[in-house]
């Protein structure tokens, strides 16, 4: 790790992080948060983005993914939602970041796994929310596409295994919000934003390589 990386991204985030939770404060679905937890969050995310060995043309997108995970995350958790004010952006943002990584990075190979990725989620979590609306909210489904656009950006091998840690952490968070016993606005029903968020951000954390499934210790064709 690099310690001034480290230390940059640390800084870096907390100011982010601090934009953040003014952010939610203002929106109107959004939420208040004590300080300094977004603040905190953030920076440690960023931190360790910044001090990850990825190249530098994909940090960008890795402390894009780390914001808006902290952000929608906090909100979801508490309310239960996942406001458009934060879903929507997400789109041109990671649009955006994800067209000069392709340039600097892989090229071509890079845009159009981004492209079929954001269309493969949006296609499924519509699927599955048409199939079974308490399964999955709107909000899960305006969130898919541009979280899709990142795991698909990274490697063809980082869709399936971004669907399936999410389940994991939805399912983990399902259990916790059971023991707690704590009313929640939205009722008992689980948020699967958090894993979405949280999956995207731990595959984002690999370099765009074609190298996710080899990680994995799935042997290769």
């Amino acid at each position: 790790m690099s310690f001034l990386g480290a230390l940059f991204g640390l800084l870096a985030g907390f100011a982010a992080g601090a934009g953040a939770r003014l952010l939610l404060a203002r929106l109107d679905r959004g939420a208040r948060v004590r300080f300094p937890l977004c603040e905190c969050a953030v920076g440690v995310l960023w931190a360790l983005a910044c001090a990850a060995p990825a190249p530098v043309w994909w940090l960008p997108v890795q402390l894009a993914v780390a914001w808006f995970a902290v952000a929608l995350t906090v909100v979801d958790l508490r309310h239960r939602r996942l406001p458009d004010a934060l879903t929507l952006p997400a789109y041109p943002v990671v649009g955006l970041l994800l067209l000069p990584a392709a340039f600097a990075g892989p090229g071509p190979p890079l845009a159009v796994r981004a492209l079929c990725g954001a269309a493969a989620f949006l296609v499924v979590h519509a699927v599955v929310r048409a199939v079974s609306p308490a399964s999955l909210g709107a909000g899960d489904v305006k969130l898919s596409g541009s979280l899709g656009a990142v795991a698909g950006a990274v490697d063809w091998g980082a869709l399936p295994v971004v669907v399936v840690l999410a389940a994991v952490i939805t399912a983990i968070v399902g259990v916790l919000s059971a023991r707690s016993r704590r009313p929640r606005e939205g009722g008992d029903s689980v948020p699967h934003g958090p894993g979405l968020l949280l999956a995207t951000l731990v595959l984002a954390l690999v370099p765009p390589s074609g190298q996710v499934l080899a990680l994995a210790g799935v042997p290769q064709g």
